[in-house]
């Protein structure tokens, strides 16, 4: 799933070639996924208990496979963007519904390092789209990559349904509409959620905007990279795997408020390594961002899963939601900062949604836990939340 949204990552300036647009324009690649997912997060998480979960994710899987596969047969722009857009749709299924499933099915003192692992897989996924991309168009056009990545999501899907085990401990039944903003209001009127959310539109926003703008980086002088040299550099991905799960144990045992702000600071570091001059600087800077976000992300998505008690499946969706606006949003416009100061302004920009996240971090670090502030969700076991 995160392979269909991300792989035209390494395509963009080919599309800004192919379709005469600027880099800023070819990042609506990326921004026309990311938008609808966040909007469709929502109503996901509304209706989400009227489907068994395991089979609306594994319908999501089978649609989104399909999307790819027009994706590389649109004719124009226009279509193409409007299948991107699709695209978000179908993926939602699965980034909402297992968040939740992972929330119900696990116990609380392994949900760290399962959500850990399911952040962990998404770096997989990430990594996988752009790699698999910038490998393939040495041999074949982008369109007929696009087709064997839709083949490839295809037999994940099946895989998928004959592995995964089904839900015992799903909450089932309809959630009324009035539940629904009941559950929404439950999590936007607890202080920690909000910053919570604040910072996954942060970090996703500064993230997707490196790896947006990179490969632009990469194939202009001084580097003058060809696209399959830059992308196996996008295998640093699997930094972020081995931060998710780590990061993500290491943040159930000694306690998020603890982990949550020098992961921030490690992204600062990464991103002020990328301003050197040599290439290995570069690729450096990226592994040091990579880990600090993803840690980070590991925490705070559990986090939020932890604190929202009842209202899981809604914290869950609104976590996601902010996420994917951030892509959308910060993650384009930080091409502006490409526009006018090129790589430095791009990490400028970034630095800038670093700075204010980690300002977020540190109020969240002294904001008390829940067993001990009386505040709204009740936890959902005996463990204190930290």
């Amino acid at each position: 799933m995160f392979a269909a949204i991300y792989c035209v990552q390494p395509l963009l300036p080919i599309f800004a070639s192919e379709f005469n647009l600027t880099a800023t324009e070819s990042s609506v690649a990326i921004s026309a996924a990311t938008g609808t997912l966040s909007v469709s997060l929502l109503l996901v998480s509304w209706l989400g208990n009227r489907f068994d979960r395991k089979r609306l994710m594994t319908i999501s899987l089978l649609a989104t496979s399909a999307l790819v596969i027009a994706m590389a047969l649109a004719s124009d722009w226009a279509a193409f963007i409007l299948v991107r857009a699709l695209i978000g749709v179908a993926v939602c299924g699965v980034p909402a519904i297992a968040m939740v499933y992972l929330g119900e099915e696990m116990d609380t003192a392994a949900l760290g390092f399962g959500m850990g692992m399911f952040v962990g897989g998404s770096a997989i996924g990430g990594m996988s789209g752009r790699l698999l991309m910038g490998l393939l168009l040495e041999v074949v056009t982008w369109r007929e990559a696009l087709l064997m990545l839709g083949v490839a999501i295809l037999v994940n899907a099946i895989g998928f349904a004959l592995l995964l085990p089904k839900p015992r401990n799903s909450a089932t039944g309809v959630l009324s509409f009035p539940e629904f903003l009941s559950n929404l209001h439950h999590v936007v009127s607890d202080k920690a959620l909000r910053l919570l959310l604040l910072c996954s539109f942060l970090l996703m926003g500064l993230f997707v905007a490196i790896y947006n703008y990179v490969a632009f980086h990469l194939l202009a002088p001084p580097y003058s990279l060809s696209p399959a040299a830059v992308a196996p550099i996008f295998a640093v991905y699997l930094v972020g795997t081995i931060a998710s799960a780590t990061i993500g144990s290491v943040a159930g045992l000694v306690g998020r408020r603890k982990v949550l702000w020098p992961m921030m600071l490690v992204i600062i570091a990464g991103l002020l390594v990328t301003l050197a001059p040599p290439l290995w600087a570069v690729i450096v800077g990226l592994a040091i961002t990579t880990f600090g976000f993803f840690g980070a992300h590991s925490t705070a998505s559990a986090w939020v899963a932890r604190r929202s008690g009842p209202a899981r499946a809604q914290g869950s969706a609104l976590y996601l939601l902010a996420y994917y606006a951030g892509s959308s949003l910060l993650g384009t416009a930080a091409g502006l900062g490409w526009s006018y100061w090129q790589w430095p302004g791009v990490v400028a920009s970034c630095l800038v949604f670093a700075l204010t996240g980690l300002a977020v971090t540190f109020r969240l670090a002294v904001i008390p836990p829940l067993a001990a502030s009386g505040g709204l969700a009740p936890l959902s076991s005996s463990a204190p939340e930290r």
